[in-house]
């Protein structure tokens, strides 16, 4: 079983589109999910504790051995332009750590925070995921009118509407994107041993008018994303 997250309704609908699941959704708690064909389909909702949610009911009652993120994220790269897919190789959380004398240190999510060294890059993703999305990107960037490549996803509890925050984050993780939920998932995932693809098409380029930006865009960009699922489900 293949279990497939996204965080909002622009992304569901892109999702269902290009996959078969004409099926009654199942009611869980606040998720609603799409089951058949050996795929698992929910939406999580945003941010962190949502998208762990339902990443572990996917796993748990669903018997989800491979999860799949789809959906949209800000840009951070300069050269990336909106509509670019990107394929983390790299994740991390970087609003989790330890405040000490007026200054916030973001460590390593998960960790005993003080003692901890200060998140200063973000976390591989195993060899074999990374291998199969460079076949991913081999495939789809032909077919796709945005760039495809791989890169960094860093995560935090909020919508970045920033430019000064876009370029620290930049330069201090080497990040290409931000989104609200995948190192979430990334954490949970890596508890129960199941490789996570996380797909993220930028809708915004994380600065001041990252909300107008946004608004416009989301719907493309969660095609674009959802398109790439769609090849990789036929790798997997």
């Amino acid at each position: 079983m293949i279990g497939i997250l996204c965080a909002t309704p622009e992304e569901l609908a892109a999702l269902r589109a290009v996959l078969d699941l004409e099926v009654e959704p199942e009611a869980h708690g606040a998720f609603q999910v799409w089951a058949g064909h050996g795929l698992a389909l929910a939406r999580s909702g945003l941010g962190k504790v949502n998208a762990a949610s339902a990443a572990t009911l996917l796993l748990d009652r669903f018997g989800a051995r491979t999860l799949v993120f789809s959906g949209v994220a800000g840009g951070l790269h300069p050269e990336l332009p909106v509509g670019s897919v990107l394929l983390a190789e790299r994740l991390a959380i970087h609003d989790y750590g330890i405040v000490t004398a007026g200054r916030f240190t973001a460590t390593r999510s998960g960790v005993i925070p003080f003692g901890a060294p200060e998140l200063a890059d973000l976390e591989p993703v195993p060899a074999a995921v990374r291998d199969t999305f460079e076949r991913l990107r081999a495939e789809v960037a032909p077919r796709l009118a945005h760039p495809v490549r791989l890169g960094g996803i860093t995560t935090a509890d909020y919508f970045l509407n920033c430019g000064a925050t876009r370029d620290e984050l930049r330069a201090r993780l080497g990040a290409d994107a931000i989104d609200m939920e995948s190192g979430a998932v990334a954490q949970v995932a890596e508890a129960w041993g199941a490789p996570l693809y996380v797909i993220r098409t930028l809708s915004d380029l994380a600065g001041e008018e990252s909300h107008v930006t946004f608004t416009e865009m989301e719907a493309m960009a969660a095609e674009n994303s959802a398109a790439c699922v769609r090849t990789l489900l036929e790798m997997l």
